[in-house]
């Protein structure tokens, strides 16, 4: 879009319809996580866990908000675990160390993190297993 310096507007982007997100999609039986958006300020995809597997992933270098679509576990921090279900919204800031545990039916999360995952300074590698 062009603007009044005849510039073009850097914040104007395209509306996306992701058809994939939130389905359960494991790599071998592991759990995997797929990237399906990416901007400078955000990034989002789908965490899937089987049930009875281990979630490994270690603290973000951003803020990052699941979102549970399906399956039930148990959410840790070193502060606090609680059981979380279809509907749970679990907001963690940068650097926590988090994880689920307990997982008893399979688990699709959608992740959001702001600013864009693994883009921050401070950031460390990308921590979930990809698909």
């Amino acid at each position: 879009m062009p603007t009044p310096g005849g510039g073009v507007d850097r914040y104007r982007l395209v509306v996306e319809i992701i058809a994939s997100a939130g389905d359960f999609a494991p790599v071998h039986g592991a759990p995997a996580y797929a990237e399906h958006l990416r901007t400078a300020d955000l990034s989002f995809g789908t965490y899937s866990l089987p049930a009875g597997s281990a979630d490994t992933q270690s603290p973000h270098g951003e803020d990052e908000i699941y979102v549970v679509v399906s399956g039930r576990a148990t959410f840790w921090t070193p502060t606090r675990s609680a059981g979380i279900g279809p509907g749970s919204a679990i907001f963690v800031p940068a650097h926590e160390s988090h994880r689920f545990t307990d997982i008893t039916e399979d688990l699709t999360t959608l992740v959001f993190f702001g600013p864009a995952e693994a883009s921050s300074p401070a950031s460390e590698a990308a921590s979930y297993p990809r698909c």
